[in-house]
C-alpha cells in the first residue's frame, strides 16, 4: 500500500498509508531503524453508539497538508454517526517529537462521550524481540523501550488539569493468537494492564464529553530518544511548551525553509507553484540531519523483495542535492557531499549504496564476472556525478575558496579513479547501468563521467592546479569522442544504450534497445540539445517509450520487466516513470527556442502532478491502465526531478519574455524616433 502524507525532521521520518494509518516510524536516522517495521498502528474513535477505526470504509477522509508546510491536515466525517474529526499532525522541528491534535465535532444535539484510541505497534531496532511497554505512573504515559531506543506515547484533553490519559493497555502479539491491544479497544474498555515483554504494542484512551453541536479538542504526542532520563526531559518540554506551541513554530518553520528557495514563483500558475513546494518539502523528508539522502523510505516494498529502498545511492542524492543547490539549500546539500567524502574508497569511488549511518548497503552486484575474473562492484556513475553535483554546489553557493578539502579527499581521488578507468579509447571501463541490471558501458554512464571530469578541471582550475586541469579536460575529450565512435548508430541514426564485451569475438556488441536515459547527453553537457543526433535521439525516446494507453507517460526503456504488469510492448513498453517523463520535459525545455514551444513541457509537468496521491505525493512509476502508483511512494528523486524541471522551464520562461519585452522595447524606440523626426 502506497506511502503518503510523510512528516518529520531529518531525524524522525513519519508514513502513513493512503488511510491515513501509521505505518513506518524511523528513529534515529531518517531509513534507518523503522521502529514500526511496516506494521499497522491504529487510530479509532468510540461512542456509545458504535466504534470505528480511522480505516472504516463509513468514515469519508480528505487527507492532505496544511498549506506549504509539512503538517497534515485530515477532515473525516462518520455521517451514521453524526461525527467530524480534524486530525492535523507534525514532527517538532527543534525536538524528536510527534503531535497529534485531534479536534472531534458533535453534530448531534446533545451531549456525548466521545473515547479516542491511539495504539502503537511497535518493533524496537526493527524487530520484535525482547521490547517492553509499560504505563509509567509519573508520565502518565506508555512507555515503550529496548536497548537505547525509548518512545513514550501521551495525550491530553482539553477538560483536564493534568496531562495524562485516562485509560491504558500493554499486551503481546504476534504469538499464541494475539492480535494486540488495539482489539481491547473496541468496547471502549482498555484492560490496563501494566506492562508487557517481548513482541508487544499499547494503547491509549483519551476520554471527552463533548457538547450538543459543539467541539473539542485532544492531543496526543509521541516522545523519541535514547535513554529514560532523556525521555523525561522531553516530556517535560512538550507538557511545559504545550504541544500546541510545539505545532505552531513547526508550521512557522516550514513556511521561512520554503522562503529561502531563490526562484520566483509568480510566473508559475498557482497549482504548479504549490506542487514545486510540495516536493520540495517531500525531499527533506527524505534527507536525514547527518547528510544521506534516502531514495525512499517505504516499507511495503519488503512484502516483494525483503530489502528496501532506505538506502543512500550516491547517483540519487547526487541529483537531487543538485535539485536542492539550485533551490538555495547549501547548507542541507553540503552534509550529503560530507557523508560521500566519508565513503569514498581507497581506490577512489563511491559503492552501491550506503544506510544513513554511512555504513554500506546490501548489494546485489557481483565482485567477480562469469569466468571468475575480478570486477568492480560499482555503477561508475555514482562517483561521476557526486563530482558533477559537488562542483556546481560550491559555484551556487559561492563557496570555491573554502573548497580545498573536498577537493584534495573527495575530487582528486575520485576523478583519478574516473580518468584511469577507461580503455585504450577513451570509452570507460564497463560497470553496472543507472537501473542497476546490466553490466557494460552505458551512455548514461559515460555521459556522467565525461561532466564528472569536467567538473574536476574547473577544481583543479580554480586551485591553480594546471596540469590536473589539462588531463581531466583531455580525458574528457578522449570520452566525447568515444562516444561518437562506439555509442552512436549509423544504421539507427541515434546514440545507442550500451555497449557489451563478447569474449569470443573480443569485441564490444551494442544494445540498441531505447531507454529514456540516453536524455543525459545533452543533459550532462556532452552534446548540445539541438545537435541533430540529440534530436534523433529523443525523437525516438518519445515515440517508441510513450505508454499507449489513457494514462500515457515514459517507460524506461522498452520490454521494461520491473512490475511488469503486460507483455503487450507495442502498447505498453514498460510501466510509466516520473522521472522518465521528466526527462523528456527537460529536454524540450533544452530545445525550444519559443514561448511556445514549452507548452509541451508545461502539459508534462501537469501529466506529473495528475498522476499523483492527492495529497501530492509521487511513486516511482504508476500502473499503465490505472494509473495507480506502484513500487515505492514517495520516491525522493521524483520530487527532486519535478524540481529541477520547474525551475529549467521558469529560467527559459524568463528568457523568452526578456526577449519579447527587448523586442517591445526596441518597437517603442523607433515609433519615437519616427515621431521625433516627424516633429
Amino acid at each position: 500500500m502506497a506511502r503518503d502524507l510523510p512528516i518529520g525532521n531529518g531525524n524522525v521520518l513519519i508514513n502513513f498509508d493512503v488511510h491515513y494509518n501509521v505505518r513506518d516510524v524511523y528513529f534515529p536516522y531518517v531509513g534507518q531503524e523503522n521502529q514500526a517495521l511496516d506494521h499497522l498502528s491504529h487510530f479509532g474513535v468510540w461512542t456509545a453508539e458504535d466504534f470505528f477505526w480511522i480505516d472504516h470504509p463509513e468514515l469519508k477522509k480528505q487527507s492532505g497538508y496544511l498549506n506549504d508546510t509539512l503538517i497534515t491536515n485530515v477532515a473525516c466525517t462518520h455521517e451514521r454517526l453524526g461525527l467530524k474529526l480534524q486530525l492535523r499532525d507534525g514532527v517538532d522541528v527543534q525536538e524528536n517529537v510527534f503531535i497529534r491534535k485531534v479536534v472531534v465535532e458533535n453534530e448531534w444535539d446533545r451531549e456525548r462521550e466521545v473515547k479516542l484510541y491511539f495504539h502503537l505497534d511497535l518493533h524496537l531496532y526493527g524487530n520484535g524481540v525482547g521490547d517492553t511497554a509499560y504505563y509509567d505512573p509519573e508520565l502518565r504515559s506508555l512507555v515503550f523501550y529496548k536497548g537505547h531506543r525509548y518512545l513514550s506515547l501521551s495525550g491530553r484533553g482539553p477538560d483536564q488539569k493534568e496531562v495524562g490519559i485516562t485509560s491504558y493497555a500493554t499486551g503481546q502479539k504476534e504469538m499464541n493468537r494475539l492480535e494486540g491491544t488495539w482489539r481491547d479497544a473496541e468496547d471502549g474498555r482498555l484492560g490496563g494492564n501494566p506492562i508487557a515483554q517481548g513482541s508487544v504494542d499499547g494503547t491509549v484512551e483519551l476520554a471527552l464529553r463533548v457538547p450538543a453541536k459543539g467541539a473539542k479538542e485532544a492531543w496526543f504526542w509521541i516522545c523519541f530518544a535514547r535513554a529514560d532520563q532523556e525521555i523525561r526531559k522531553l516530556e517535560r518540554t512538550v507538557r511545559s511548551a504545550t504541544p500546541q506551541a510545539l505545532l505552531q513554530r513547526t508550521y512557522n518553520y516550514w513556511g521561512q525553509w520554503l522562503g529561502q528557495d531563490r526562484h520566483d514563483l509568480k510566473l508559475l500558475e498557482p497549482d504548479i507553484a504549490s506542487f514545486y513546494k510540495r516536493s520540495l518539502l517531500v525531499v527533506r523528508t527524505n534527507t536525514d540531519n547527518r547528510g544521506a539522502i534516502l531514495a525512499a523510505n517505504d516499507s511495503d516494498i519488503l512484502k516483494f523483495a525483503r530489502d528496501t529502498y532506505s538506502y543512500m545511492w550516491p547517483r540519487d542524492g547526487a541529483l537531487i542535492a543538485h535539485a536542492l543547490d539550485r533551490s538555495g539549500y547549501h547548507a542541507l546539500t553540503k552534509r550529503f557531499f560530507q557523508f560521500c567524502k566519508r565513503g569514498l574508497s581507497e581506490d577512489g569511488y563511491l559503492l552501491h549504496k550506503y544506510n544513513p549511518d554511512g555504513s554500506v548497503g546490501s548489494s546485489w552486484h557481483p565482485w567477480v564476472n562469469a569466468r571468475g575474473e575480478k570486477q568492480l562492484a560499482i555503477q561508475e556513475d555514482e562517483t561521476a556525478l557526486v563530482l558533477f553535483a559537488l562542483w556546481h554546489h560550491h559555484r551556487q553557493a559561492r563557496t570555491m575558496d573554502e573548497a580545498r578539502d573536498d577537493y584534495d579527499n573527495l575530487v582528486l581521488p575520485a576523478a583519478d579513479f574516473l580518468a584511469r578507468y577507461t580503455d585504450a579509447s577513451g570509452l570507460p571501463l564497463p560497470s553496472h547501468d543507472l537501473w542497476e541490471e546490466r553490466y557494460g558501458v552505458h551512455l548514461f554512464t559515460v555521459a556522467s563521467v565525461y561532466a564528472g571530469l569536467l567538473a574536476a578541471a574547473g577544481f583543479a582550475e580554480h586551485f591553480g592546479d594546471k596540469l590536473r586541469a589539462m588531463h581531466y579536460r583531455d580525458k574528457a575529450g578522449s570520452v566525447k569522442q568515444a562516444v561518437e565512435h562506439s555509442l552512436y548508430s549509423e544504421q539507427e541514426q541515434r546514440f545507442i544504450r550500451s555497449l557489451y564485451w563478447n569474449d569470443e569475438k573480443q569485441a564490444y556488441e551494442p544494445d540498441l534497445t531505447p531507454d529514456a536515459s540516453m536524455y543525459a547527453i545533452f543533459d550532462f553537457g556532452m552534446f548540445e540539445p539541438d545537435d541533430p543526433r540529440v534530436v534523433s535521439t529523443m525523437k525516438a525516446i518519445r515515440e517508441q517509450l510513450w505508454v499507449q494507453t489513457e494514462v500515457g507517460g515514459l517507460a524506461r526503456y522498452s520490454n521494461d520487466y520491473y512490475h511488469q504488469v503486460t507483455k503487450d510492448v507495442a502498447k505498453v513498453p514498460g510501466n510509466p516513470w516520473f522521472i522518465c517523463t521528466l526527462w523528456y520535459a527537460e529536454y524540450v525545455i533544452a530545445a525550444a527556442k519559443s514561448e511556445e514551444e514549452l507548452m509541451e513541457a508545461a502539459d508534462l509537468l501537469r501529466w506529473t502532478m495528475s498522476h499523483a496521491l492527492p495529497s501530492g505525493i509521487l511513486a516511482e512509476q504508476v500502473h499503465p491502465f490505472s494509473g495507480e502508483p506502484m513500487s515505492v511512494s514517495p520516491l525522493t528523486w521524483s520530487h527532486a526531478t519535478f524540481v529541477k524541471v520547474v525551475q529549467e522551464y521558469l529560467a527559459k520562461l524568463k528568457l523568452f519574455r526578456h526577449r519579447e519585452r527587448g523586442r517591445e522595447d526596441q518597437s517603442d524606440a523607433k515609433l519615437l524616433h519616427a515621431a521625433g523626426e516627424k516633429r
